[in-house]
C-alpha cells in the first residue's frame, strides 16, 4: 500500500524557510515511495477563528477544503516557522477552524481522526523553530491527532539547503529521512487497520 502524504508549510511568505523546509520533505517522501501532496495554505484564504462568525455562517468553505485534503490523506507533514516561540498565526488559525468541523454533507466528519502527523520546523536562529514544535504538538493532540514523535528542525535556515534544494548537512538530512520513514511506516500501519 502506497501512503498518500500531504505536506504544507506554516508560512505563505515569499521564500519563507518552512516553505523550503516543506519541498525538502516532499523529496524525501516520494523518495521512500509516498505518493505526496503539496499545497499552499495561501490557496485557503480564511477569516480569523470566530464563535459568532461561526454560529451565523457555518465553518468557511475553505477550512472544510482544507479538512477534506486532510482527510483524503493517510498522514500529514506539516513544516512550520516560528512566531515568538509559538505557532504562527496563520497555522494555527486554519488549525482552529478545521477543528470546529462535525459534519460534511449531513455526515459525522472529523478530518483528525485516524490522521498521523509528522512534525519540521525552521528558522535562521540556533534552535531551529523547535520551541514552536511543542505548542503544535499540543494543539494537534488537543484535535486527537496521533503525531510522529520524530522531528526535523533546521537552524540556520538560510544557508541549510544547497541549490537543489538538499540539506547540506549529513545530520539534517538524517533526521529528515527519519521523520519521513516514521510517518510513512505508521501512516500505514493505520490505514491498514482501518480497511475494511
Amino acid at each position: 500500500m502506497v501512503p498518500k502524504i500531504l505536506v504544507f508549510a506554516g508560512s505563505i511568505r515569499t521564500n519563507a524557510f518552512s516553505g523550503r523546509t516543506a519541498d525538502a520533505a516532499m523529496k524525501e517522501l516520494a523518495r521512500q515511495g509516498a505518493d505526496v501532496t503539496r499545497i499552499s495554505l495561501a490557496d485557503y484564504p480564511l477569516p480569523i477563528m470566530d464563535q459568532d462568525l461561526e454560529r451565523e455562517k457555518g465553518v468557511p468553505e475553505n477550512a472544510m477544503r482544507l479538512g477534506r485534503m486532510i482527510a483524503a490523506h493517510d498522514g500529514v507533514l506539516i513544516a512550520s516557522p516560528e512566531y515568538n516561540a509559538s505557532i504562527p498565526p496563520l497555522l494555527k488559525n486554519g488549525l482552529d477552524w478545521i477543528s470546529r468541523i462535525r459534519r460534511d454533507n449531513g455526515r459525522a466528519f472529523d478530518p483528525f481522526s485516524g490522521k498521523v502527523f509528522g512534525l519540521c520546523s525552521s528558522s535562521d536562529c540556533g534552535f531551529g523553530g523547535a520551541r514552536g514544535l511543542y505548542h503544535l504538538r499540543a494543539v494537534l493532540m488537543a484535535c486527537h491527532a496521533e503525531i510522529v514523535t520524530p522531528q526535523c528542525s533546521v537552524p540556520r535556515a538560510s544557508e541549510a539547503l544547497d541549490e537543489e534544494g538538499d540539506f547540506r548537512e549529513e545530520r539534517l538530512r538524517h533526521s529528515m529521512e527519519t521523520v519521513c520513514r516514521t510517518l510513512i511506516e505508521r501512516a500505514q500501519m493505520l490505514s491498514t487497520r482501518i480497511e475494511p
